[in-house]
């Protein structure tokens, strides 16, 4: 959290910190099964959504709430986030792909 809210670092409490650290250990978790399971497609779209949550997250930090600066500490997630929302829409058409081609070989 220390390098992250730079911008207004009192408005950061130790509670806040550890409920972002738990946030960030769930999605790590949803997205570590993803990889195992990457043909289902509810938790892939779970999976998408996290990345959607982190980016919308990050960006309100910066540009609405004005508790991060755009340091290296937000720079890094916002760009993960954003290459893994275009690498997942991107592996979206094949799963669907995936799908279609299953139900021709089941009729």
């Amino acid at each position: 959290s220390e390098k992250l809210y730079t911008a207004s670092p009192g408005f950061v409490n130790g509670l806040q910190a550890r409920t972002f650290g738990v946030w960030t250990l769930l999605s790590s978790v949803i997205r570590c099964v993803c990889a195992i399971d990457i043909r289902n497609r509810t938790l892939y779209y779970i999976t998408l959504f996290t990345f959607f949550l982190a980016l919308a997250h990050f960006l309100s930090e910066v540009f609405i709430y004005h508790t991060a600066a755009l340091t290296i500490g937000v720079m890094a997630p916002l760009m993960v986030a954003s290459f893994s929302i275009m690498g997942m829409l991107i592996g979206l058409q094949y799963l669907e792909v995936e799908a279609l081609s299953q139900k021709k070989k089941k009729n």
